[in-house]
């Protein structure tokens, strides 16, 4: 059974900016224009200005706090505050550390990890983020790739494989949601940066 959240005016604002957010990236991945990226941008750094304030006043937004919802929501819109690569190291930290205490999903960590360590020119640990290149949608560089698997049955991942062939096969058939699954980084759309 599940509590409602301590704080359902705050989980609400963040399930509200996670949508706007949503809609633009959905857009940006189905057209790939540039009107569209500077449009989910702007979405972004909206959201990254609300949760900067909510981890300011109440730490990471965790379950108990804003809810199951608002805490995916919180972590959605970490997850797209790639124009801050600082705040996204910092709302990871946070999010581990309620993770650990049982506050927040591990899954959405090991995903914010990897973006964060990926917008700060490192290579990913859990390899749950890609890019679109000419050729289709690949993983992003992973570290240490032979232990890869093994590192993401710690964490409740799939195995890297699968989750790539389910990506491709919901990117080519269904409608994108963002925050399902694994989540693609467009860094290279057909050769551009």
């Amino acid at each position: 059974m599940t509590t409602a959240p301590l704080r359902p005016d705050l989980a609400r604002e963040l399930l509200d900016r996670a949508d706007q957010a949503a809609t633009g990236w959905v857009r940006f991945v189905r057209d790939q224009r540039d009107a569209l990226q500077l449009g989910s941008r702007d979405a972004d750094h909206a959201g990254a200005k609300i949760l900067r304030r909510i981890l300011a006043d109440h730490d990471w937004p965790g379950q108990r706090l804003v809810g199951p919802d608002g805490a995916r929501a919180a972590w959605q819109l970490a997850l797209h505050a790639d124009h801050d690569p600082d705040f996204q190291r910092v709302a990871a930290r946070l999010l581990h550390r309620a993770a650990q205490a049982g506050d927040a999903s591990v899954q959405h960590w090991a995903h914010l990890h990897d973006r964060a360590l990926i917008n700060s020119g490192h290579t990913q640990v859990f390899g749950t983020q890609y890019r679109a290149t000419a050729d289709g949608i690949e993983t992003h560089p992973v570290r240490e790739p032979a232990g890869l698997d093994t590192r993401r049955v710690r964490v409740g991942l799939p195995p890297a494989a699968t989750a790539l062939a389910a990506l491709r096969t919901r990117l080519s058939t269904t409608p994108i949601r963002s925050g399902i699954g694994d989540t693609v980084v467009l860094t290279s759309l057909a050769g551009a940066a």
